[in-house]
């Protein structure tokens, strides 16, 4: 087996597996984390404005050497740059901290501010070829519904808090209609030691001589989630990325679906949402 992909609701096909820069600094540390993802062969990075660091991701993908076409860049738009003719210019200033010419997913960071403005502007930079593919993130409100309808091109992706304890079953059934997908942040629950070291977990893990952390991620692969683990340190970038070597059975995948508790490990109402982020920008 190999990196798997998906096809989204606008055709294109997104790396399944990648490598997510959240809270890596702008410099040399971001750079190496993306340059040995892509000498491994992670072709899907996922950073954001807020993250401060698009400009290190894109400097490690010219000096890769690999052919842009074959990388998957995700990026997000942050409220202070909702609205129209504001995010498309927030849009090509994204471009050129990126350095590049396209921006292969573009993601509406949060769900307060102008999102339906903006997402007018996200579906124009679709048609005029600087954005491939457009989405949401963190929309769990009854905005998701309303960004949804009134969208002409429908959100290929909703990136929200999704692990085995907490696995968005109502969420999914919410989005099957739009054939949005869901990406998640906190793939292993924000690295809670409850559910890594949950008996299942290791009792699969000596079974297929892998990890607690390769088994939940594997379950992720095969739910159709999408997947971007942050680490700097390439062997655990590795062991992450030695995932497509082994499958779990239907009964195995059933097992790992019964351990859903409800347990979120991000509490944050939307009211607080909006006061406490909206309250701050990043800068270029």
């Amino acid at each position: 087996m190999s990196q798997t992909y998906i096809k989204l609701n606008d055709g294109t096909n997104i790396p399944q597996f990648g490598l997510g820069v959240y809270m890596v600094p702008e410099g040399p540390e971001t750079v190496n984390a993306v340059l040995d993802a892509l000498k491994m062969g992670i072709r899907h990075i996922d950073t954001a404005h807020a993250y401060q660091n698009e400009r290190s991701v894109g400097k490690a993908v010219k000096e890769s050497g690999v052919e842009r076409e074959e990388i998957w860049i995700t990026t997000k738009l942050w409220p202070h740059e909702y609205g129209e003719d504001k995010t498309m210019r927030a849009i090509d200033q994204m471009l050129e901290r990126l350095d590049t010419e396209y921006i292969d997913l573009l993601l509406l960071h949060q769900q307060f501010g102008d999102y339906l403005g903006a997402w007018k502007d996200m579906e124009k930079a679709v048609k005029l070829g600087k954005v491939k593919s457009i989405g949401i993130s963190n929309f769990e409100s009854h905005r998701l519904e309303e960004i949804c309808e009134a969208a002409t091109i429908k959100p290929s992706v909703l990136q929200v808090e999704c692990h085995p304890y907490f696995q968005q079953g109502e969420l999914k059934k919410r989005i099957e209609k739009y054939g949005t997908v869901i990406e998640s942040w906190y793939p292993l629950g924000h690295g809670d030691k409850n559910l890594i070291e949950e008996p299942l977990f290791t009792e699969l893990g000596k079974k297929y001589g892998k990890s607690n952390v390769q088994v939940i991620l594997r379950w992720h692969i095969q739910e159709g989630t999408i997947v971007f683990p942050k680490t700097t340190n390439p062997e655990h970038m590795k062991d992450n990325f030695d995932i497509f070597d082994f499958e779990l059975t239907e009964d195995e995948m059933n097992q790992i679906r019964g351990l859903d508790n409800g347990k979120r490990f991000y509490n944050v109402s939307l009211e607080d949402q909006e006061k406490n982020l909206g309250a701050w920008h990043p800068l270029d």
